[in-house]
């Protein structure tokens, strides 16, 4: 039965809330508040002003969900939630509810007046509230390390997984070589810059951990993380680490075929270069903001993905000529276990978010749900989908996570719905977005720098291929924006002025890549707000 079909008069149900409320507390686990979808902060108590991403989003349990969904309601984002939200209350309201079918799901008197403030208050969106992690005292099924913490017997035994994939025949699918042509060259799989980017990533390094695993001797191999935010270890830097050479031609069976990379060995910036790149391009300082999130987002809009990719391509740039390469990026055994931090990072943030089962992720996002279903959740080669990397039974010996004391995340944002009460905040800092860069126009990555007075004060790499052109996922995305935050004193009283450099085409039109030539790009500067 629809809810919007069984919508009764509010007022009427309102009149019979204490009697069912007292037989809710009476029977019901948690005096009637249902178990949360994830580890929430929801309470017995009535809160006189909840917000969706703090309180309202953990009322609907998965089945919920699922069980509304068949009927073509979406309950599990908060869009839906706020056009659905008067049905849902006087279907769910005491004493006689018909929602949620099962008495066990039924709503204490405490949920259904949290739930009418929130209606009554404008349906605010607010800010996440960091939750705890879970504990459930069970050993992972995979624990990943940081590299730097593995025992000499683990590091020989992770070389020797990398060495075994490494000697096999380039035919063999569950060769180093293959597998590192998932991502580019010849087959170019990876979806960079949209929303399956994360979640392709991570299957990505569960099908080569398992290739590792299928080294004689090698079953119980993980994939450690390099922590960027600490220099490239010296065990790193070392074989069968340091480098790979091509055993053949990754543009040979490319579509169409692509020279220029064999004989080809990969190359790596210095530990100390590298260092020196991240902080220039502020991947950590992205990182730091997108773990500060309370919405999933999408790149170029919003959110947690927004940064976590602008740090990823950045990554890529500080690391070296390879890994600034997609072509070739993944050849580089450092790709690994830079892509392996950044999969923890992701379970950090969804860990902060209370984002670490499908419900609880959907309820981060905003009304784009279509690439969790199919057929736009694929992962290709792969047959695991979008929404099933959602869930993940890989652990990591450190995540990086907030006390629910530390108070709620952020959600700024360059707009608001006037509906809503809103501040600007003088700490805030100031978002500078260079905006409508075409970059099927530029060839190869390419690096974006914001300059005061003629004087670099912030730059961002952008992680693409040679041919921009012929790759569909990036025709898809033509049009790109790089954001910068800053503090406001960066910027203030200076002559500000922005350009576009393609270092790996120096030789061929020089650094400088012409503005008119990359569309002509925007500057849009702004405070930015939040809901008061």
């Amino acid at each position: 039965m629809s809810i919007i079909h069984i919508c009764r008069d509010v007022s009427h149900t309102s009149r019979r809330l204490q009697s069912r409320a007292a037989r809710h507390a009476r029977s019901e686990p948690n005096g009637g508040i249902m178990t949360p979808p994830e580890n929430s902060p929801i309470t017995e108590q009535v809160i006189a002003e909840p917000t969706y991403l703090a309180h309202i989003r953990f009322f609907f349990r998965p089945e919920d969900v699922a069980h509304m969904a068949a009927k073509g309601i979406e309950l599990g984002t908060y869009e839906a939630l706020k056009s659905n939200a008067l049905s849902v209350h006087a279907v769910t309201e005491p004493p006689e509810p018909t929602m949620p079918p099962d008495t066990e799901g039924q709503w204490s008197a405490a949920r259904s007046q949290t739930f009418r403030n929130w209606i009554v208050n404008g349906y605010p969106l607010g800010t996440a509230t960091p939750a705890e992690p879970p504990t459930n005292g069970q050993a992972p099924a995979r624990l990943r390390k940081d590299v730097t913490t593995l025992s000499d017997a683990e590091f020989d035994l992770l070389a020797t997984a990398f060495q075994g994939l490494m000697a096999r025949d380039p035919e063999d699918p569950n060769s180093y070589f293959a597998l590192a042509g998932h991502h580019g060259l010849p087959h170019s799989w990876c979806l960079h810059h949209q929303d399956r980017y994360n979640p392709w990533h991570r299957e990505y390094l569960r099908v080569f951990e398992n290739a590792l695993r299928s080294v004689p001797g090698c079953e119980t191999v993980t994939i450690p993380y390099w922590d960027i935010s600490t220099p490239l270890p010296e065990r790193l830097q070392q074989p069968p680490f340091d480098a790979y050479t091509l055993p053949a031609d990754p543009g040979a069976t490319a579509t169409p075929p692509v020279t220029g990379y064999f004989p080809y060995t990969t190359e790596r910036y210095s530990a100390t270069d590298i260092a020196q790149n991240v902080t220039d391009y502020e991947v950590l300082e992205d990182i730091a903001t997108s773990l500060t999130q309370s919405l999933w987002g999408a790149f170029n809009v919003n959110g947690y993905q927004d940064f976590s990719i602008q740090a990823h391509d950045s990554g890529h740039g500080s690391i070296g000529p390879t890994m600034g390469t997609p072509e070739v990026a993944s050849y580089d055994p450092v790709f690994w276990f830079f892509h392996c931090n950044l999969d923890r990072l992701w379970l950090s943030w969804q860990t902060r978010v209370s984002a670490t089962t499908l419900t609880g992720f959907r309820s981060t996002l905003g009304e784009d749900t279509d690439w969790l279903t199919a057929p736009f959740n694929a992962l290709p080669p792969y047959s695991t989908t979008a929404d099933q990397t959602i869930e993940t039974d890989v652990t990591y010996d450190r995540l990086e996570l907030l006390s629910p004391v530390e108070g709620p995340l952020e959600n700024l944002s360059g707009n608001i719905d006037a509906a809503h009460t809103f501040a600007f905040r003088s700490s805030s800092p100031v978002s500078v977005r260079v905006k409508g860069i075409h970059r099927l126009n530029i060839p190869g990555s390419f690096i974006v720098t914001l300059l005061a007075d003629g004087e670099p004060v912030a730059k961002r790499f952008f992680f693409q291929p040679n041919n921009p052109p012929g790759c569909a996922n990036c025709v898809q995305h033509g049009i790109v924006n790089i954001d910068f935050r800053m503090p406001q004193e960066r910027l203030l009283n200076r002559t500000m002025s922005v350009r576009i450099d393609v270092p790996g085409h120096a030789e061929e039109i020089g650094t400088a890549f012409p503005l008119v030539r990359a569309g002509n790009p925007t500057i849009n500067a702004r405070l930015l707000v939040e809901e008061a």
